[in-house]
């Protein structure tokens, strides 16, 4: 599973590019999707690279997502009770089989395909510069959870409310 994380706006974004993150649902600044690897999705991220980071996302992240940032519609979290009338007796069962590939987050009724995530805490690196050369852009294998975890800010709600 491949989570991809939009880091640059649209100011100057080259035509093509615009058009391919339109097509990944990669519409404003810190929203990820998620999808299975194909080599479809490498070429849309070849043509998208200066304007978004992506890597391999693992299981706990994805249940990490599951408890605080994946939305039903109507802006409301994912309970356990709604894993069940999916099918599964827990968030971390259908965590699991979303990093198995077994269900794509689209399939799932209700449940909205992007997700919010607020501004990295300790902020972005260079978002101009590739990961390799110590900046945010492009691939970053399996070090796109800790960056994900820092995405997700204990304590504030998704309409940005201390919920202390």
């Amino acid at each position: 599973m491949i989570a991809i994380i939009r880091i640059r706006g649209k100011t100057g974004i080259k035509p093509f590019a615009e058009k391919t993150a339109e097509l990944l649902n990669l519409n404003r600044i810190n929203h990820m999707v998620m999808f299975p690897e194909s080599e479809s999705l490498t070429g849309m991220l070849n043509r998208v690279k200066d304007y978004v980071t992506w890597g391999e996302i693992d299981q706990e992240t994805i249940e990490l997502l599951f408890k605080d940032r994946i939305l039903l519609n109507g802006r409301k979290k994912i309970t356990e009770d709604y894993a069940k009338v999916l099918g599964y007796s827990s968030i971390a069962e259908l965590a699991k089989a979303m990093f198995e590939n077994k269900v794509k987050i689209k399939d799932l009724e209700n449940v909205k395909p992007v997700v919010r995530l607020n501004p990295p805490k300790g902020g972005y690196e260079a978002i101009q510069k590739p990961f390799h050369q110590k900046g945010s852009a492009g691939y970053r294998g399996s070090k796109i959870n800790s960056l994900i975890k820092r995405m997700i800010v204990p304590g504030v709600d998704l309409n940005g409310k201390d919920k202390n």
